[in-house]
């Protein structure tokens, strides 16, 4: 008879709580924020932020973010996971302290450097402390709940924001975080054990430092490039030494003895199609996600707490079927059940393909709702196929590479299927407007928002049904070539990732120190 593993942590499932609302207080900062940029661009009411700084609001913490991504999972593997969980929290906490007394938008912008290094931290830890906590038996369903608590902090943000601006002023969006972050220092103080690499590596600095300058320059490069057009030199600049200085990581930890990444994960297609997948759906998914809102708001003409509204049928199905994947996935295998949600979500955005100025509520809902439904089941088991390759004393390194991918390709989505909408709405704004003053006519030209404030300002009614036709049909492209994405993900699950493991049958293509014995030293 074979003994039987551990079963876990036996204070798992408070942990896993615990886990959740770090995790939450990243989340909701950033959907919030996107509620409030209307009101920080008043000079009255906000802080009068130009465009660009708006921006960079959104930006500044994207790119660190991503960028830091890796290198403090590697670390907190190595000096202990809930110590860096503590210390990420309480930077978190001062840079939302600090970004809601801003007294220009340039002290914002610091703020909002200072809490994505809280996040960057926060992030991989919360993963990898549940892939230490939870048995592999129960870990898919832990990562489950893990991952629905990122869809429902998506939804409910922009809520959250609106309930907070109608009553309170903007610093209220980033004050919120204050009773949430401590909180989640006591819960942890409590509750969490420490835990780290028994057998720590010696520290891969070149190998980190490449991993942050490749990112941060990748990064950039595709936020530029999706903000000001990639036509630009300095775009494809910075991607191409994004992509030179990460190709420049791939040798040298192929090279150096004591990897912080061992590139032969990548050999594994449990664990590279699981990542590439991953970053196919963030790129598809948020790429429509994004201008949504701008849809909601000035086609429908719903208010922001309404917009937000319409986002809770995704979180309801986020609820209720993230924690189930695990057990879909334990009777059909993560193949059928990532293959499903993916088609899934290939549905829903095809579904955006044919709304209108006129399209009904409920019609919206439902579209949420299927998207829902779709990464519900496709994050829990990519995610977990990702952890389940590496041994739990390595977890940072995989909740590192999970949450980067993500990371990237949802910046890429928005870049890229944000050049598209604004290609398409320019070209078919462009008649409507050839009337207008010059420095009218580029305003109604840049976006949709802009064009309703120039039909604002100048009383043109008959410019707004000819922006939001514009927008409709830059709307309806993207939405098809976020779909197409979706079913391309669709085949590269049925070609590439394996199907259920058996438990008696070590992986071959796994890295050796993948396969040895748990070894997680905790304390």
């Amino acid at each position: 008879m074979r003994d039987e593993p551990d079963t876990g942590h036996p204070r798992r499932w408070l942990i896993l709580g615990a886990m959740v609302i770090c995790l939450l207080v990243v989340v909701l900062d950033n959907t919030i924020l996107n509620v409030a940029l209307r009101v920080l661009a008043d000079p009255v009411a906000g802080l009068g932020a130009t465009q660009v700084q708006l921006e960079w609001f959104i930006n500044a913490y994207t790119l660190v973010f991503a960028g830091l991504l890796f290198t403090f999972g590697v670390l907190a593997d190595r000096f202990g996971r809930k110590r860096f969980l503590l210390l990420g929290l309480a930077l978190f906490g001062l840079a939302s302290l600090a970004a809601a007394y801003s007294q220009d938008p340039g002290h914002l912008i610091a703020a909002r450097l200072l809490k994505a290094v809280g996040a960057a931290v926060i992030m991989p830890a919360t993963l990898s402390i549940i892939s230490v906590v939870f048995d592999p038996r129960e870990r898919g369903r832990a990562i489950g709940v893990w991952a629905g608590a990122v869809g429902v902090g998506v939804a409910i943000g922009p809520i959250t924001g609106g309930l907070l601006l109608e009553h309170f002023w903007w610093g209220s969006i980033f004050l919120i975080n204050l009773p949430v972050v401590l909180i989640g220092l006591l819960v942890i103080a409590a509750l969490v054990p420490e835990s780290r690499d028994p057998d720590p590596r010696r520290l891969d600095l070149v190998g980190m430092a490449l991993s942050v300058v490749g990112l941060v320059a990748l990064v950039f490069g595709i936020i530029d490039g999706g903000e000001r057009g990639f036509d630009r030199p300095v775009a494809w600049a910075a991607i191409g030494t994004g992509v030179a200085v990460l190709a420049a990581f791939v040798a040298w930890e192929r090279r150096t003895p004591h990897p912080s990444l061992d590139v032969r994960l990548f050999r594994n297609p449990r664990f590279s199609t699981a990542a590439g997948v991953m970053a196919l759906i963030f790129f598809a998914a948020f790429g429509v996600f994004f201008f949504t809102t701008f849809y909601l708001q000035l086609v429908l003409g719903y208010t922001p707490l309404q917009a937000g509204a319409l986002l809770l049928p995704f979180a309801v199905a986020q609820l209720i079927f993230a924690p189930r994947s695990a057990a879909m996935v334990k009777r059909y295998g993560a193949k059928a059940v990532c293959a499903v949600g993916l088609a899934l979500t290939a549905t829903g955005l095809a579904g955006w393909t044919v709304v209108d100025a006129d399209t009904p509520f409920w019609f919206v809902g439902a579209l949420f709702f299927i998207q829902g439904v779709g990464m519900a089941n496709v994050m829990p088991p990519a995610t977990e196929s990702i952890l389940s390759t590496l041994p739990r004393e390595r977890a940072g390194v995989g909740s590192a590479v999970a949450n980067t991918v993500r990371q990237v390709g949802g910046a890429l989505g928005v870049a890229v299927l944000g050049a598209v909408v604004m290609g398409v709405y320019r070209d078919r704004v462009g008649p409507a407007v050839s009337v207008l003053p010059a420095a009218e006519r580029h305003d109604a030209v840049e976006s949709i928002a802009g064009a309703h404030a120039v039909a604002e300002r100048l009383g043109e009614p008959g410019l707004i049904p000819a922006a939001n036709e514009a927008f409709l049909t830059a709307l309806h492209t993207t939405a098809g070539a976020s779909a197409a994405v979706a079913v391309l993900s669709v085949l590269v699950v049925l070609r590439w990732l394996p199907g259920r493991p058996r438990p008696e049958t070590a992986d071959p293509t796994a890295p050796a120190d993948a396969r040895e014995p748990v070894r997680v030293k905790v304390s």
